[in-house]
């Protein structure tokens, strides 16, 4: 890192991810609860020589730098620290610690990188229990011995669900599921040895059923009594475990829920019931085009299987062993996925897809077998690529640290509908129209989502922490947003009390003038198409400061609702006419 680089990432960066320590003549200790917390959370940056002060808003009040004392034996001694028997791990190479210089003063930096899932937990002392820390909004803090469990369980390939459940047999299998389900797998793969195996024999194979071979006694593994179990024993196993359907579409006035599926008595209540009897409720309201291939009716859709993929992905990657729910929630604008236990892999690497390290590998495999999830690490892209295809807004993604918890939020609503950018309009005046793509989709999202942080955007915009930053922070100098600040977390507001300035009332709406603009990019955009007779997004990208594919839809979009441009698809290209 260089010190432009570290002032940009004092002034626009996260700074959760981010501690700074006065060190100006030892290390100390607790930089080894934080390397410990950024290892074993989503990663982070230290900084010697700096000090931050919390209270402070304006950033030249906000951080202040004091040269360290001998910047090469500093290095050489966390080195030797970091390699001995102080941390359980070393996940650090030499291009992740160096030093620069800030406003005159010797700075050392340290960027501590999420450890791999194998690596993790990362702790102190030689004692996972007392010395394990994660990063939450406030800073490092002690992780429960809870906690360390399932890091430790999650740092095996094996999975969670291949566990023998003493005492729980073929008794306690509901016959009703798992009749349902051979057909399912009957129909899929016809030919298969399997079909001809009895029930138990079946299941063995599946991966449901095991024998202890220290006893010669076969039980049910954690995956078959989920799978296939009967409510009561699932119930009587994992007692912390809750399955839960709310749908809070179309609600009538008083009303909570119009649909709801839970424990009650009239279904039971196993992973695979669940997912027959949720996903209809789900897709009830997508439309299912009409063709034929041959002689069978093929009414499925990208959308479909996306939704049926997100079911799945929950059910995959849950922690059975944790106090959770698996809810999942209808609203008129789209569906809500929750499931227990932390992600194993980073967020990115999970929107890149390719990537697969499911926590219950057998439940995995069960279902894939009727159809659901056929690719490794595909089931993710293949929602992210439905949403796209419908130019909706892009899945949201986190991890809640607190909760330990996963939630997927899939938003049935464009990047920027049309009454969000009147309500914007007409909140903001002309100021809005002379904004950025990049910041009116912030803005938008704001609006939509009623809060929206940095590593959200990064999500949308697919820009970096520092160039996000830097919007978000020239949005709320305008007075446009609202920074709520939660110890080092911010998220922000819409500004609902912005006042037009008089000089902007004053000014007449010009969108009425056939080729007249409210912003250079428009104009940019419009002169291009003119010229060539078309244009693309990537072609917007390249002549314009706009640097993303959404930002550059929504620009394209400004001029299709003005029948200045005509979408037209060209095969899998997509051109924007000039209309004449």
């Amino acid at each position: 890192m260089n010190s432009q680089e570290i002032l940009d990432l004092l002034q626009y960066g996260e700074h959760i991810n981010l501690e700074c320590k006065k060190a100006e003549s030892t290390l100390p200790n607790s930089v080894w609860e934080t390397y410990s917390s950024f290892a074993n959370t989503d990663g982070g940056i230290i900084l010697f020589g700096v000090e931050e002060h919390l209270k402070e808003i304006d950033f030249d009040k906000r951080f202040s730098f004091v040269s360290i004392n001998n910047p090469d034996q500093r290095l050489k001694d966390f080195w030797n620290t970091v390699n001995s028997e102080k941390v359980s791990s070393n996940i650090l190479v030499d291009a992740d610690v160096g030093t620069c210089v800030v406003n005159g003063c010797t700075i050392m930096w340290i960027h501590v990188p999420q450890a791999n899932y194998k690596q993790r937990p990362v702790y102190l002392n030689g004692n996972p229990v007392k010395g394990t820390f994660k990063r939450n909004h406030e800073g490092d803090y002690h992780c429960t011995e809870e906690e360390v469990k399932a890091m430790l369980r999650d740092a095996s390939d094996s999975g969670n669900d291949g566990g023998l459940l003493t005492g729980y047999t073929m008794d306690d299998i509901d016959m009703n599921s798992l009749r349902s389900y051979r057909i399912e797998f009957e129909h899929r793969n016809p030919d298969h040895v399997w079909n001809g195996e009895d029930d138990l024999t079946f299941l063995k194979n599946m991966g449901g059923y095991s024998v202890d071979r220290a006893t010669g006694k076969g039980w049910l593994t954690a995956a078959g009594l989920l799978m296939f179990g009967k409510g009561l024993a699932v119930r009587e196993r994992f007692d912390n475990i809750r399955m839960d359907y709310l749908d809070e579409s179309n609600l009538l006035p008083g009303s909570r829920w119009s649909d709801r599926l839970t424990y009650d008595g009239m279904w039971e209540n196993n992973l695979y019931n669940f997912m027959r009897q949720v996903t209809p409720k789900l897709v009830s309201g997508i439309k299912r085009p009409f063709r034929l291939e041959g002689m069978v009716r093929i009414d499925d859709t990208p959308v479909h299987k996306a939704i049926r993929e997100a079911i799945v992905n929950m059910m995959i990657h849950s922690d059975y062993l944790i106090t959770g729910v698996l809810k999942i929630i209808k609203t008129d604008k789209g569906f809500e996925f929750s499931n227990p236990g932390n992600l194993k892999l980073p967020v990115q690497a999970i929107y890149e897809g390719g990537h697969s390290v499911a926590r219950n590998p057998r439940i995995q495999t069960m279902f894939r077998m009727i159809g659901y999830g056929d690719n490794i690490g595909s089931g993710f892209p293949t929602i992210l690529s439905a949403w796209g295809e419908e130019n909706w807004r892009k899945p949201d993604l986190k991890q809640n640290e607190e909760l330990h918890q996963v939630d997927l939020k899939l938003w049935m609503i464009s990047l920027m509908p049309q009454e969000c950018t009147e309500f914007l309009q007409s909140l903001f005046g002309w100021k809005y129209s002379r904004l950025s793509s990049e910041a009116q989709i912030i803005l938008g999202t704001a609006y939509l989502e009623k809060v929206v942080t940095n590593s959200r955007m990064q999500s949308i915009l697919e820009l970096t922490s520092i160039e996000i930053g830097h919007i978000l922070s020239e949005l709320v100098n305008e007075n446009l947003l609202v920074a709520n600040k939660n110890g080092r977390w911010t998220s922000y507001r819409l500004n609902t009390d912005y006042q037009i300035p008089a000089e902007q009332v004053e000014i007449s709406d010009i969108t009425n003038q056939s080729v007249t603009f409210k912003n250079e990019t428009d104009r940019i955009i419009y002169e291009y198409a003119k010229t060539n007779g078309f244009i693309t997004s990537a072609q917007v990208q390249q002549i314009t400061s706009i640097k993303s594919r959404q930002g550059a839809s929504v620009a394209l979009n400004r001029l299709i609702k003005r029948d200045l441009l005509r979408m037209n698809k060209k095969g899998k290209l997509t051109i924007y006419e000039f209309v004449n």
